[in-house]
């Protein structure tokens, strides 16, 4: 049978989309061709050239095709796309039958330049600025499953080109890799290797950094009040006024002499990382225990028309690096996106049966504006129910939100049972300049974004102003208001 069907036989091992183009031979033998194509596109999806023996039977005229691919690096761009390698041979297998409708209007070795050189011009405009698309889409799935026209669709429509602009964020926003990255409890992480001479490296080892804040009085920083002193540069502006005034000058020039011009007084605060002479006492005395990371994410990410603008921005740029992360690692990633009563999304971004419904979820989320109130109460319990699965058990919940939420005592108390039963752990992203009593009663650490004003437009400034020196005004102002985890959460960040 196989003796009947040859050489079309060799059909059955080619993706369908490449058929034609292999029935189609103006150019070579169409037996070789079929076998040939095989190792092509073998070759392209490991993002390589092929040996130069799978010619197709006119290695004359497959060789300057061959060498416009090299040199326009189309291997490297079709590695681990298998759309991208098909369409790559088909147009070139195009080119190459169109040699002979070139004759005898040109000669061979003209026409075969040509159809190379019409080749070369249209990749050249197709591959303009994929190169940063599909490396930031292979980093959020796997690709093997899109057609052709479905992975130029998702690269060229809005959705994609706002993920290539929060893509863009991400190199500002490292610490929230190293937090995501660190979610989850299914590896165990030491936190140091283990020493083979205990002692001797132990007294080597750097003393650990402690944090210390020095406040320096009359340095640019916080107003703190007003005084009297002789510092022009920090004078009011009703003293300002005086030095000009044909009588009250006399008046200034007198509380200039006496240090009695009304100042601004300032003070700022400098924090620095210093040894801590009785940190290697310590770290002798306290066993490092293993730390958990690397597990499944669920991601609460609030959606509400308080997070428009840079909140917004680095909410997407959140679940983007999750999903980056996710598929990177191989670990599951649960989106819950809520905003005001029954505004919840609930979608899985890695599917294992069905990967581009992640892509899918990510770029729907990406695409949409945050609207709406804030309704915490069901996402959290959604949470919890699904950290209770045997999939997502040891998952941690990380919640990205500026604060502005409450949460019932039914809930917290669901959130700690979890918690006390399951070993859930809560980490927070507070995108905005206090921490509520919201996030404090629900989180186990919270994590500031002091410059979180810098991503408010589509390129993130170099600095933002702060208005606040600490996010804890909560814990400084209202210290009764908290219970004993807010209180605990507040002490962990020096509230």
């Amino acid at each position: 049978m196989n003796g009947l069907d040859a050489p079309y036989d060799r059909l059955g091992a080619l993706p369908r989309e490449l058929w034609l183009p292999g029935l189609v031979t103006a150019c070579g033998d169409c037996g070789q061709r079929l076998a040939d194509l095989h190792a092509w596109l073998a070759a392209l999806d490991a993002g390589a050239l092929p040996d130069a023996g799978h010619d197709f039977g006119d290695a004359v005229a497959v060789m300057p095709l061959r060498t416009v691919i090299g040199e326009l690096d189309l291997p490297t761009l079709a590695r681990g796309v298998p759309a991208l390698a098909q369409q790559v041979l088909r147009t070139m297998l195009w080119h190459l039958d169109r040699v002979v409708d070139a004759q005898p209007r040109l000669s061979r070795e003209a026409a075969i330049r040509q159809c190379a050189e019409d080749f070369r011009a249209e990749w050249t405009l197709e591959k303009s600025g994929w190169e940063e698309a599909l490396a930031l889409m292979q980093g959020l799935g796997d690709l093997a499953h899109l057609r052709w026209d479905e992975l130029r669709g998702r690269l060229t429509s809005r959705e994609w080109r706002e993920a290539q602009r929060i893509g863009a964020m991400l190199a500002h926003l490292q610490p929230l890799a190293d937090l995501i990255r660190a979610l989850g409890r299914a590896h165990h992480h030491p936190q140091r290797p283990p020493a083979r001479s205990p002692q001797p490296a132990l007294q080597d080892a750097p003393l650990p950094l402690v944090v210390r804040e020095t406040r320096l009085p009359d340095a640019p920083g916080e107003l703190m009040g007003i005084r009297h002193s002789d510092r022009i540069e920090r004078m009011l502006g009703s003293e300002a006024v005086q030095m000009r005034h044909p009588v009250l000058h006399k008046l200034w020039r007198a509380r200039l002499a006496e240090s009695r011009l009304l100042t601004y007084q300032s003070e700022a605060v400098l924090i620095e990382p210093v040894p801590d002479p009785r940190g290697r006492a310590r770290r002798h005395a306290t066993p490092q225990p293993e730390r958990l990371e690397r597990g499944p994410i669920i991601l609460a990410v609030d959606t509400s028309g308080s997070m428009r603008g840079a909140p917004e921005n680095i909410a997407k740029a959140v679940v983007l690096e999750a999903l980056r992360s996710a598929q990177r690692e191989k670990r599951g990633c649960l989106l819950i996106a809520f905003g005001g009563p029954d505004e919840i999304i609930e979608r899985d971004l890695c599917p294992a049966e069905r990967p581009h419904e992640g892509i899918d979820a990510l770029l729907e989320l990406l695409g949409q504006s945050f609207d709406g109130g804030t309704d915490v109460q069901a996402p959290i319990e959604r949470a919890v129910q699904r950290v209770r699965e045997s999939h997502w058990r040891s998952a941690d919940l990380l919640i990205v939100s500026d604060g502005e939420f409450g949460c019932t005592p039914a809930t917290l108390q669901h959130l700690e049972d979890a918690r006390q039963e399951l070993g859930l752990r809560v980490q927070g992203i507070l995108v905005g300049d206090r921490e509520t009593l919201g996030l404090l009663e629900t989180c186990d650490a919270i994590h500031w974004l002091r410059d979180w004003r810098r991503f408010a437009g589509d390129t993130p400034q170099r600095e933002a102003f702060v208005p606040v020196h600490t996010p804890s005004l909560t814990a400084l102002y209202f210290p009764n208001a908290l219970n004993a985890r807010a209180a605990s959460t507040a002490a962990r960040r020096g509230g």
